[in-house]
């Protein structure tokens, strides 16, 4: 069954040098999410066209000097601006999922797109706090509890917090 690793980390360097690990360790960019408060602004973005999301939920960016390494090798990077939660970069999985119904839905925003990820509420809305208060959060999907196992290896000992599994609903599944 598959799996999703979530953690936050307190800075996007660290969750550069994550997605680094992530990478030398076989995983693929499109299985590893990762979302981080806009510090900088969209104006620091470059649009680009194929990177847009559905209308107003977000708006298409690359990430420019500004992310660079790992979290620049990450698939589906765009800039959303979230009520309650301000101006956001995301890559990944997590990107559609915000991008999507969950942004509008009851609970809304970040904890909504999260719940639907398989996240129970209560982590959920502390996933949401963390980010609000200036970490990213990352995630890794796996396909089975031994991957999903050498995922939360390589976050704890890189540092990242707040490490939890769940299992992953089908449809985060992007394309599997």
């Amino acid at each position: 069954m598959a799996k999703a690793v979530f953690c936050t980390v307190k800075t996007a360097k660290l969750a550069g040098d994550i997605v680094d690990q992530l990478k030398l360790a076989g995983f693929s960019n499109t299985d590893i999410s990762v979302l981080l408060p806009d510090k900088q602004g969209t104006r620091d973005f470059a649009v680009k066209n194929e990177t847009k999301a559905p209308e107003g939920a977000a708006v298409g960016a690359t990430t420019g000097a500004l992310l660079g390494g790992g979290l620049g090798w990450l698939a589906g990077i765009g800039a959303l601006a979230i009520p309650g939660l301000g101006p956001l970069i995301a890559a990944g999985p997590i990107m559609a999922a915000l991008s999507g119904a969950a942004v509008g839905g009851a609970v809304g925003g970040l904890t909504g797109a999260l719940i639907g990820m398989g996240i129970p509420e209560y982590e959920a809305k502390r996933y949401e706090e963390k980010v609000k208060g200036g970490s990213a959060l990352l995630s890794v999907h796996s396909e089975d509890d031994d991957e999903a196992e050498r995922a939360k290896e390589i976050l704890t000992a890189c540092g990242a917090e707040d490490i939890t599994t769940t299992s992953e609903p089908s449809v985060a599944r992007r394309g599997r």
